[in-house]
């Protein structure tokens, strides 16, 4: 089977692009597959995650971002002119690789793809969520056009949602709507969490999507009464500056660490996760810090933590923005030592769910029902 992925780019170190390796790694190796993935925009960047060798790799040289030196109606003309050229470049290159099946990760990926309105079967991963808009500063103009552009996604022979709250919103521009959740790194090491040191962990963006605000007023409240209690926080993103001097003014026991490729050993020298987020997608880290051993709390935001936590068994779930029941779950873990050793094993057994021999075989029955 040939599948070809279409994205912008393999450049940076995030979920959908750890993701996505993973799966065209396992596709190789394990059932034969011949995987392409071609790109807009990767340029000189390095691609983050290892490879299988195997894997056709091409980029189309586009540099959407040049339309940004412009401005008004130029930048309008000069946008045109790229995604024409994109149409032009992509369509050859599906003519010459002839794909089986052709899988869109990102929205405007997935409205060029639409657009050439060929006989291979499509589909789009939504790795984000249909309601992301709505928790970003854009215009109604700016909701409206992406409304629109998705309503041509009822000729997606399939639309692949992570949980199923996102399924249902999907629901509203195509019928033919599935979910399958994220393979997940999960922990191997054998070593867990023992769920006794005095420390929680956060691991995340330095984004609005994380809601550090919330993070902050709980952690506050959780200090008064618990001043031996230290959160870590390890991450990057453009508002860290800000939450750093807050947490300096509020002289608050947390610890900034930057991002670290061995997340899974500060997992394990932590007793419990927290998570605050406005919106979660899926919430990998969720996953990866049960695999560990830890308890995880998180808001039932949209729409990732309701599909993951067991509420009560591995976790707890809280009512979305509400700060003094998140806090009062953050503190009932810390005052039962033998309720957070608990919910950390269940939690490990909780995590397989998401192992890659869970996940691939869904994969693998899809593209094969889509090509008849």
């Amino acid at each position: 089977m040939r599948i070809l992925y279409v994205t912008d780019a393999l450049a940076v170190w995030g979920g959908i692009e750890r993701v996505l390796s993973d799966k065209m790694n396992y596709f190789v190796r394990e059932y034969g597959y011949d995987v392409y993935v071609v790109t807009a925009d990767q340029g000189e960047h390095p691609i983050p995650f290892p490879l299988d060798e195997r894997i056709h790799i091409a980029d189309l040289k586009i540099r959407f971002h040049q339309q940004y030196q412009y401005s008004g109606i130029k930048r309008w003309l000069k946008s045109r002119k790229l995604k024409k050229l994109y149409e032009n470049r992509l369509k050859s290159y599906i003519e010459e690789i002839s794909p089986d099946v052709i899988s869109c990760i990102r929205d405007g990926c997935t409205g060029a793809v639409l657009h050439l309105n060929n006989s291979i079967p499509v589909i789009f991963e939504s790795h984000a969520m249909y309601r992301d808009v709505e928790f970003e500063n854009s215009t109604i103009l700016h909701r409206l056009s992406i409304y629109l552009d998705r309503k041509k996604y009822n000729k997606l022979n399939k639309i692949v949602t992570l949980t199923q709250g996102d399924a249902e919103d999907w629901k509203h521009v195509c019928n033919n709507v599935c979910v399958i959740p994220n393979v997940v790194h999960l922990n191997e090491s054998e070593k867990y969490s023992k769920c006794t040191a005095k420390r929680a962990i956060f691991v995340g963006r330095f984004d609005l999507q994380k809601d550090l605000g919330s993070l902050i007023e709980v952690w506050a409240l959780v200090q008064q009464r618990y001043p031996e209690w230290f959160l870590d926080v390890y991450g990057n993103g453009e508002l860290k500056p800000l939450f750093e001097r807050i947490v300096l003014e509020k002289e608050l026991n947390i610890v900034i660490h930057p991002a670290v490729p061995n997340i899974m050993d500060k997992y394990i020298e932590s007793s419990m996760l927290l998570m605050t987020s406005l919106y979660e997608p899926f919430g990998l880290v969720l996953a990866e810090a049960m695999s560990c051993g830890l308890p995880v709390v998180a808001f039932d935001c949209p729409y990732g933590p309701a599909d993951i936590i067991n509420d009560g068994v591995d976790g707890f779930l809280v009512e979305n923005r509400n700060i003094e029941a998140y806090f009062r779950k953050v503190c009932q873990l810390i005052e039962n030592e033998a309720l957070r050793v608990k919910m950390g094993q269940d939690a490990v057994m909780s995590s397989h769910r998401y192992r890659v021999e869970s996940i691939m075989p869904k994969w693998d029955l899809l593209f094969r029902s889509l090509m008849g």
